[in-house]
């Protein structure tokens, strides 16, 4: 029989995809940090290429930036974050187009999960209308994609990003009191 335990808090991260940072950057922030906490980690602007999918909404060039915070996340809490991240997309949609895609998840010694509210096959029902995707695995020391592995997250710049956030995450586990 297995014992039910409440798992050590992940680490949360955000993705916020835009080619308009100029009209909301200064001002997202803080309500971020409101949401999430003190951001401990923030990548520069990384070219979005992979696909052109979020093209017509979101407009040319998009760029991502990650983000990861110093407040440990229950991971039981991943729903209520998408849907708060889901309402600032909403407050700041001009014309029926968002400004930005904002992709919460998670990071843990073992895997990176992400927050969404399309279902699909991989992905695992959280509550309220979300669901998490299994996004990569971390073995052996290094980062694993899965046959549904979104192709941007798959690539090196990205995985090299999230190993930085994943060792912030490690060390905070070994200095805990």
């Amino acid at each position: 029989m297995s014992t039910p335990r409440i798992p050590v808090p992940a680490k949360a991260v955000l993705s916020v995809l835009s080619s308009q940072w100029e009209h909301f950057w200064t001002e997202l922030l803080p309500k971020l940090e409101e949401l999430l906490g003190a951001i401990d980690y923030q990548s520069p602007l990384i070219p979005f290429t992979q696909t052109s999918y979020y093209d017509q909404e979101l407009g040319t060039p998009i760029t991502r930036r990650l983000l990861s915070f110093v407040q440990p996340l229950d991971m039981d809490k991943l729903p209520g974050i998408k849907l708060a991240t889901n309402a600032l997309e909403e407050q700041w949609t001009h014309n029926g187009s968002r400004l930005f895609n904002l992709d919460p998840g998670y990071i843990t010694q073992e895997r990176l999960v992400l927050a969404t509210g399309k279902n699909f096959s991989h992905r695992i029902y959280l509550g309220q209308g979300i669901w998490a995707d299994l996004t990569l695995i971390f073995h052996k020391g290094d980062w694993f994609d899965l046959p549904w592995t979104f192709p941007d997250y798959a690539t090196l710049e990205i995985k090299n990003h999230l190993t930085l956030i994943r060792n912030l995450y490690k060390n905070s586990l070994h200095h805990k009191g």
